[in-house]
């Protein structure tokens, strides 16, 4: 909208000038409001570039970090501290498992906002652990329960996204 009446603003500017002005000022004054929508336009394209640059930086970070191995240790202390008695996941039932994930986003609600991209990625994988045991029992659970498993997998999902955008906002606007 700023930008609509930077340009028609000059443009009924000229119009009102029109009855008191020759050609040849009406020209002079279209060259000078054209420059001014380049400095806007250019100043617009520099701000891009940065924001693109920073992005691409990020994007970089982003995939350095994924590539990196996870501690055994430490994702096992992330287990333990979000799935409680249901870290061995391996052994969850088809009774078991809708707790379990229950569970699992309960803890990830209390503590993604202290959570840096790195717990996002212990969080990550334990999620994909509990997805592959829920895909090897799935015929055996419970309709009710495979219903309330599907929108917590998706909470989860919009949940990672959202600190996604949020850490990718940031690293965009940081000089």
């Amino acid at each position: 909208m700023k930008s609509l009446r930077l340009f028609l603003l000059p443009a009924v500017g000229l119009l009102l000038a029109a009855c008191d002005t020759t050609p040849r000022e009406r020209q002079e004054m279209v060259k000078q409001e054209a420059r001014k929508l380049d400095t806007v336009a250019d100043r617009a394209a520099a701000k891009l570039r940065v924001a693109g640059r920073r992005a691409a930086r990020f994007d970089s970070a982003s995939r350095a970090r994924s590539r990196q191995p996870l501690d055994r240790a430490a994702e096992a202390t992330f287990a333990s501290q979000l799935l409680g008695t249901y870290t061995e996941v391996e052994q969850l039932t088809p009774q078991t498992i809708e707790p379990a994930f229950v569970q699992f986003m309960q803890q990830v609600r209390a503590n993604r906002r202290e959570w840096t991209q790195r717990d996002w990625d212990y969080a990550t994988a334990i999620s994909r652990r509990l997805n592959e045991r829920f895909r090897a029992i799935r015929l055996d659970i419970k309709g009710r329960d495979e219903l309330h498993i599907r929108a917590l997998q998706t909470e989860f999902t919009a949940l990672e996204t959202g600190r996604d955008v949020k850490d990718l906002g940031q690293a965009v606007k940081q000089p």
